[in-house]
């Protein structure tokens, strides 16, 4: 099978993904084969690839927002047929033992894999996932309409439920890539004004396309203060900025998997009066199904560039230098 492949982390700007031929991965007990239609790039792609984070396999195959179709069934599965779409997300599996995954909290699972970062993910004609964690595809999303769902999408809603932003209430939001702009999309549907602070004017246009009462540059004061902000950047000197521009027992959501350090905050100026600073970590399946169904009611519409699979390293580039209008998406078929 085709892949492009990672054999040591470097910057995306050197073209470190090498299409290489593979042999076809086999399911084991509980896991199914996928082959792939369409993998989305995601910006936990970058931080793989050039290594903000520590690598746990190399070489890899990246990538963990794949939409295909079951071709192959591992021993003891039960749950999805020959020729199912589906989609493969971020979280790959989890201990189901431990205190976190019985109450609710798998995403804080310390037995956790993931897609594209412990095992081989999407940027590749197969990829294997564990059937319990696999998602159905709603059939109202063709596969690079999907494919953002799988990550930019659940992050997206996992940090909207963080921020508590009341439906109906006030939102801004830092950073307007992939995840933003089907967040955006959802908070909408939830009746709530949205504010965007993107450096990038193209992102600025965007945002107002779907719905945003006002977009600016970093900097620039918001028209009022929020219930709520997401930072998507990961840019750690937005913290304090977000913070600044919460009404009084508000809540700032980090919604990076990886963020360059948070400068010194004033107290009376970013915390007092009961604000709450809030991560986001991965997701449970839980937060998975939800956003697939209530994406399809609304429906929310990702905007995708598609790329073909060995174009992988341009796609990467062209997010990097915030080139992409909503999602670049690797298309395999």
């Amino acid at each position: 099978m085709r892949t492009m492949l990672l054999a040591a982390q470097a910057p995306v700007s050197d073209s470190p993904l090498i299409l290489t031929d593979l042999p076809a991965p086999e399911p084991g007990p509980g896991e199914v084969r996928v082959r792939v239609r369409a993998c989305a790039t995601c910006r936990t792609d970058l931080h793989v690839i050039e290594g903000d984070l520590p690598p746990r396999r190399l070489p890899l195959v990246p990538g963990h927002q794949a939409v295909g179709v079951v071709d192959a069934l591992g021993p003891g599965t039960s749950r999805l047929a020959l020729g199912e779409r589906v989609g493969i997300a971020w979280l790959r599996s989890t201990c189901g033992r431990c205190r976190f995954c019985v109450t609710g909290k798998e995403n804080l699972c310390e037995d956790s894999t993931y897609t594209g970062w412990t095992h081989d993910g999407g940027y590749a004609e197969y990829a294997i996932v564990l059937e319990a964690f696999a998602y159905r595809i709603p059939p109202r999303f063709d596969d690079a309409e999907a494919a953002p769902l799988l990550c930019a999408g659940i992050i997206g809603y996992r940090a909207l439920t963080r921020s508590r932003v009341p439906r109906g209430g006030s939102l801004a939001m830092y950073g307007f890539g992939s995840s933003a702009h089907v967040a955006i999309q959802l908070a909408r549907h939830w009746g709530c004004s949205v504010y965007v602070v993107t450096r990038d004017p193209a992102h600025r246009r965007l945002a107002l396309d779907l719905g945003a009462e006002w977009a600016g540059g970093p900097g620039e004061a918001l028209p009022e203060k929020v219930d709520a902000a997401i930072v998507f950047a990961p840019a750690g000197d937005i913290v304090p900025e977000a913070l600044a521009s919460l009404d009084k027992g508000g809540t700032v959501a980090l919604a990076g998997i990886h963020m360059s350090d948070v400068p010194p905050l004033r107290y009376d100026r970013h915390l007092f009066w009961e604000k709450t600073l809030q991560s986001v970590t991965a997701n449970t399946r839980e937060d998975g199904e939800a956003l697939l169904a209530e994406a399809a009611a609304i429906p929310i519409r990702p905007r995708v560039m598609r790329y073909g699979l060995t174009d992988a390293n341009r796609a990467l580039q062209d997010l990097t230098e915030d080139r992409v209008e909503g999602t670049a998406v690797l298309m395999l078929e």
